[in-house]
């Protein structure tokens, strides 16, 4: 399983979406439950996920999936996926 097939699974379960739901596109705030709160504990299970931190400037630059690949793949979550 790549980083990109273990985010897009981290997306659809912190925010209770169907198994097989397209993340890719998804952006902040563009479906009920990508809330403020939703996005802490999307945040805590990305961590959780590549055992990464995040800092809060980059949880609050995290709008969007695309965002969050970029992020994971800085904090290095590609290279060995």
């Amino acid at each position: 399983m790549t980083h990109l097939d273990r985010l897009r699974d981290v997306f659809r379960v912190s925010l209770g979406l169907a198994a097989g739901a397209d993340v890719d596109d998804l952006e902040y705030r563009a479906i009920p439950q990508w809330d403020s709160l939703a996005h802490m504990a999307l945040v805590a299970a990305i961590e959780d996920e590549f055992d990464i931190m995040i800092d809060t400037d980059e949880m609050i630059d995290m709008s969007s999936f695309t965002q969050a690949v970029r992020l994971v793949e800085k904090h290095g979550a590609g290279a060995s996926s």
